[in-house]
């Protein structure tokens, strides 16, 4: 393991690596550069090392971040407001059933309405199979149509918070954590992740967590290893590239049904819940009816189809099968935990009290790898701009 690399080396290894985010939206890790992505994750580390010292990274005079939460969240709403706090924004946050939303008002309406003095707007929809990353579009062609058109002055940026594809800041800070635990990024290569399902006494968990973390994982050389039970998949396209992405990478891909194979000699393991695709296929078309009958029919079926999986958890048993018996556990919190948040769940207390802290380092991250997000895509030369807050740290600290 290296040393941590100090704020001026993040600094120089940041300035070093070319990013093209300005103006853009971030919606899925795989649709940038690893080099982009490299850049992400050492700015993010910088920020934190600044916030740490006590020293501000503030980037804008004025301007709103806003937020739509389509779902419920804890870390990711608040690591949002956070970053917006942290780099000068003001926040709002848009309540659809507050709005006019609720009363009819289109989606390239509202896009405009919410934006005239707007610098990045947050979305997280994850709740419908097909719909998230789609409705995530919608708002980015009519802030584009706006923009052309004279409405706005500029267009703001769309980060993705978490749509049903991808969770693209939990799995960028994941990546943050393990470069700050393994050392560097290049110490990650060889290393096998273990990401699987586990079992939990609810359903209808979204997909992008476990497509987010090997949609990212297998671009740094990684041995990535899914596993599932039996029709439990994920969706067959992100499956796919992340095969290639592994071979390309000079990693590994594999996919298995077995908890214990996927375990066996990992350095890192990552297990939790998610809704079978297909069963994520029949909620979304029973939600958009509002077909309640039939979805407490699926929840009796799922939960009755998880129970058949209640092995699949994550104990010292599973852990003394890792890399010297110590793999990292990770998790993308809050954690279904047997006999202290459910009756039996994806994680025993004993495991998960051993690693509560370093779950906490990794949720750390996500407001600094949103406030990098925030910084690469509105500001125009982002490694003069992190120079002169590093300068400004430095001479204050003199």
């Amino acid at each position: 393991m290296t040393a941590t690399p100090t704020i001026t080396e993040n600094l120089r290894a940041f300035q070093g690596l070319k990013t093209d985010l300005f103006h853009k939206d971030f919606l899925l890790t795989w649709e940038h550069p690893e080099e982009e992505i490299r850049a992400i994750v050492t700015l993010a580390d910088t920020l934190k090392q600044l916030h740490k010292a006590g020293h501000s990274f503030r980037s804008f005079d004025t301007g709103l971040a806003i937020s739509i939460f389509r779902d419920n969240s804890t870390r990711t709403r608040f690591s949002f407001a956070s970053a917006a706090n942290a780099m000068g924004l003001g926040l709002s946050d848009l309540d659809e059933q507050k709005s006019q939303v609720a009363h009819g008002e289109t989606v390239r309406e509202t896009a405009n309405m919410i934006s005239f003095l707007t610098e990045v707007i947050g979305i997280r929809d994850d709740m419908f199979l097909g719909e998230g990353h789609t409705y995530m579009k919608e708002v980015g062609d009519a802030l584009t149509d706006g923009t052309q058109r004279g409405v706005l002055h500029r267009r703001p940026s769309i980060v993705n918070l978490q749509c049903d594809i991808d969770h693209p800041t939990q799995s960028l800070a994941d990546l943050a954590w393990l470069r700050q635990h393994f050392g560097s990024l290049e110490n990650l290569k060889g290393k096998k992740i273990a990401m699987t399902w586990a079992y939990s006494p609810s359903y209808g968990k979204p997909l992008s967590v476990p497509q987010g973390i090997i949609g990212l994982m297998s671009r740094f050389g990684m041995d990535v290893r899914l596993a599932h039970p039996e029709g439990y998949g994920l969706i067959s396209d992100v499956v796919d590239l992340a095969g290639k992405q592994a071979a390309k990478s000079g990693g590994k891909f594999t996919v298995t049904n077995s908890m214990e194979e996927a375990f066996a000699g990992a350095d890192i393991v990552y297990p939790k819940s998610w809704a079978p695709y297909q069963v994520m296929e029949r909620r979304t078309e029973m939600l958009k009816v509002s077909d309640k009958e039939g979805l407490r029919e699926l929840e009796k079926e799922c939960l009755a189809n998880n129970a058949k999986h209640a092995n699949w958890e994550c104990t010292r048993r599973m852990m003394d099968l890792t890399a010297d018996k110590k793999a990292l556990y990770m998790h993308c919190l809050p954690a279904d935990i047997t006999d202290v948040s459910c009756k039996a769940g994806e994680v025993s207390a004993e495991v998960f009290e051993q690693y509560r802290i370093p779950t906490y380092q990794e949720a750390a991250y996500k407001p600094f790898i949103i406030s990098a997000l925030m910084f690469l895509t509105r500001l125009k030369d982002p490694g003069a701009k992190l120079e002169q807050i590093v300068n400004r740290a430095q001479a204050l600290h003199l």
